[in-house]
């Protein structure tokens, strides 16, 4: 569990966020959401205890075990990827650096005796005999053989650090869970098997990201950064998206409403606030008037995306046609016998583990490089654009 109270930070005079009171509760999944520049990334530090807020508290029961996403790529450079996973149990590799180094003692004395005892009891307690297994399980599932498990972290690719870096976070069952963008850079394997596990997760999740799949698959709330507030809704993003808009709806219908009863009041009372016989009417009608209630809507920090294209001309029917397309690179087959066709308004998503060959085959078809074999034809209203790594 996480509960801040008027919690607030400003970072010159920009104010990011005012008298913050929202808790995060055990077995829940929460998705921090916000504009660009809402501070989504900042509460996380803040809930980590990484910055300190201008105002207020963040309490985190002592008890509990806290793991954060680590962003920085090349801080474990000179690690082993197996043991860059264990470090994410804190209190763990702790004793187990301990009872190595006391086992590698020349001289063991009667009180080493005695610590090893003690900490072997902990080792035990932490399910430390499991732990390596564990960690190389999840590094195996996340799409890491075996055969790296005992490389150094520079010694991988960006996209296996980041897999690293997000099994070191998960491991050891922490009670929370801070994630920043953690399906960045994963391949979908990894990402459909990061929702399975937190969909399984029974402790406090709290993630920030901008794939909305994503955070309908996992989430369970939503927390909204917006007006300078933290607010929490019960449900995933499309219901929140859904609740949210309607709640704004309400609100505005409700001044509108409000606004013309108003202007229905005040035409009476000036009409005939002079009048006698109508005098205690008005000021009943005056008494109406200030009980009206009108709702703050503050411009939101939300801008709605939009993308103008101009036809210039209409598009056939026939928009692609890949015939026996095949390529080698660095001497190995990479694309073989590739063959298909896109007709009008189709929508395609290449998938494979081989990132090569699908960079290789969109700079084939944006006409970068030739292909070694095949055809690549586009119809003859087309017009391209490409957007490369």
């Amino acid at each position: 569990m996480i509960i801040t109270e008027n919690v607030s930070l400003r970072f010159g005079g920009k104010k990011l966020f005012e008298d913050v009171n929202v808790k995060f509760t055990p077995g829940h999944c929460y998705g921090l959401i916000g504009a660009n520049g809402a501070g989504k990334s900042t509460f996380l530090k803040i809930l980590a205890g990484e910055i300190e807020p201008n105002t207020g508290t963040v309490t985190i029961p002592p008890t509990l075990r806290l793991s954060v996403l680590k962003q920085d790529h090349y801080a474990y450079d000179e690690v082993p990827v197996l043991k860059t996973v264990l470090m994410g149990n804190g209190r763990l590799f702790e004793v187990m650096e301990e009872k190595n180094q006391l086992y590698s003692k020349a001289d063991f004395s009667e009180a080493d005796g005695v610590r090893a005892s003690e900490l072997e009891t902990l080792f035990a307690e932490l399910n430390g005999w499991e732990a390596e297994s564990d960690a190389a399980t999840m590094l195996t599932d996340l799409g890491i053989s075996e055969k790296l498990h005992d490389k150094l972290m520079k010694e991988l690719t960006g996209g296996d650090k980041v897999k690293v870096l997000l099994a070191q976070a998960l491991f050891g069952k922490p009670d929370i869970l801070l994630l920043d963008e953690p399906t960045n850079h994963l391949d979908i394997q990894a990402i459909q098997w990061l929702e399975g596990f937190l969909d399984q997760f029974e402790n406090t999740v709290i993630v920030v990201s901008h794939d909305r799949h994503f955070l309908n698959r996992v989430c369970t709330h939503m927390a909204d950064i917006d007006f300078g507030k933290v607010t929490t809704y019960t449900g995933n993003y499309d219901f929140w998206k859904q609740a949210s808009e309607l709640n704004q709806r309400l609100l505005a219908d409700q001044n509108r409403k409000s606004t013309e009863k108003a202007e229905e009041l005040k035409a009476f009372i000036a009409r005939f606030s002079a009048n006698a016989s109508k005098s205690r009417q008005a000021s009943s009608r005056q008494k109406m008037l200030e009980k009206l209630e009108f709702h703050d809507l503050p411009a939101s920090s939300r801008k709605q995306p939009y993308i103008g294209f101009e036809i210039t001309r209409e598009l056939g029917k026939d928009v692609l046609s890949v015939e026996n397309l095949s390529h080698r690179f660095e001497g190995q087959e990479i694309l073989k016998n590739i063959n298909f066709s896109l007709k009008t308004g189709d929508k395609v998503v290449l998938l494979g583990k081989n990132d090569l060959a699908k960079t290789v085959l969109l700079d084939i078809l944006a006409g970068k490089i030739a292909p070694e074999k095949g055809q690549v034809t586009w119809g003859i209203t087309t017009t391209r654009s490409y957007l490369s790594h």
